[in-house]
């Protein structure tokens, strides 16, 4: 099959790009004919909350060859990436959708290759975690064109509703990151932190933002005795003086250790590898890439009962589902876990492993196409 591929690829940085490049080589992988298309401009640098939108010289990310031609805030630029695609002569062109803000560009693209080919779109989010005025209408631009979708989990196929109820859409659990090395020693990781090698270990991963609830984390965590450690690891989107405050108020504040900071792909190992759970203690979500980097790691996960993450955290096998977020209820059942066997855990992941593969997604997303009319 030819696939034209359109999404942020290398040298973007961020779960998205991350997800985009290992799909892109596992179809590459299965014979299939794939060139990727991303963009000359992502975000306008007064938009982006983070440091940087690049990788840098320790991340391992695979080196997507793309065209960096779709400028996200030039119309211009839409017209240029359609018709390089359509020069391409695609059977399918395939999206990727995270956020509302890309509805003009991808959807105008979507909307002009959509006369000569099929267009499916592989959907992150569909309602965002975090509102603004113009989400519904560039939302509802980006999903006209498409004739079908792929979700990952069951609340975003129920946004997806919300908006589009006759195409068809399949449902496939996110796959499991395995770009970021392989599982290390966990006195050794927790060694080159600079972290007490014996005291249990919790983690919370990934870009620190509101609706995560890395506050909740902090306040439970002060509810536990001296034989935990948190480590906090991550790039703040926004501020992290509240943060800053909870930890400094906070009586296990010395068994606090933050890094504060954009985590390489080459460190990733290192945090997970030192852990023995990772927590989400999220106030919402559709999905994470967390869980997926997490349980590669065979590290087991604690989250709140919210969007679609208690789809691949299942009670007792890969983790613990918190009923929802609130600081005495996420205390509990961090208890409770550690007083399960974290053998047991362990076994259910590697099975689970096996199923959430990337060459299993990309078999899964051809099928779907082929038998799209």
């Amino acid at each position: 099959m030819r696939i034209a591929f359109l999404s942020t690829f290398y040298p973007y940085r961020g779960g998205i790009a991350q997800f985009g490049g290992a799909l892109y080589k596992a179809l590459e992988q299965q014979g299939h004919e794939v060139k990727a298309f991303t963009f000359s401009r992502q975000y306008p640098d007064f938009l982006f909350p983070g440091k940087s939108q690049y990788v840098d010289e320790n991340d391992n990310s695979d080196a997507i060859p793309s065209e960096e031609v779709l400028d996200s805030i030039n119309p211009f630029s839409y017209l240029k990436t359609a018709k390089e695609i359509k020069a391409y002569q695609p059977d399918v062109l395939v999206t990727q959708f995270w956020m509302s803000f890309f509805g003009p560009s991808c959807g105008t693209v979507a909307h002009i290759v959509g006369k000569e080919c099929k267009v499916v779109s592989i959907l992150h989010n569909v309602i965002p975690h975090e509102g603004r005025f113009f989400d519904k209408p560039f939302t509802k631009y980006f999903l006209k064109p498409h004739d079908a979708f792929i979700t990952m989990s069951e609340a975003v196929e129920s946004d997806l509703r919300k908006y589009e109820n006759l195409k068809p859409s399949a449902l496939r659990p996110h796959p499991l990151y395995d770009h970021f090395g392989e599982i290390a020693d966990k006195k050794a990781s927790r060694k080159v932190l600079k972290i007490d090698e014996e005291l249990k270990t919790i983690l919370f991963f990934g870009f620190i933002r509101d609706y995560k609830g890395l506050d909740l984390l902090i306040e439970a965590f002060g509810l536990m005795d001296e034989s935990y450690q948190l480590v906090i690891a991550g790039e703040v989107y926004g501020s992290f003086e509240n943060y800053e405050k909870l930890i400094l108020e906070n009586k296990n504040k010395e068994r606090i250790h933050c890094f504060n900071q954009y985590i390489s792909d080459q460190e990733v190992s290192t945090y997970f590898s030192a852990s023995d759970v990772c927590v989400l203690p999220y106030r919402s979500a559709t999905q994470s890439g967390v869980t997926a980097v997490s349980l590669h790691f065979e590290v087991p996960l604690i989250a709140t009962d919210v969007g679609g993450l208690k789809e691949l955290i299942k009670t007792g096998e890969t983790g613990e589902i918190v009923a929802e977020a609130e600081v005495n209820l996420l205390y509990e059942t961090m208890e409770n876990f550690f007083a399960n066997d974290p053998s047991v855990y362990q076994k259910h992941i590697q099975e689970l492993k096996v199923e959430m593969s990337w060459d299993k997604f990309a078999e899964n997303l051809v099928q779907f196409v082929e038998k799209l009319p």
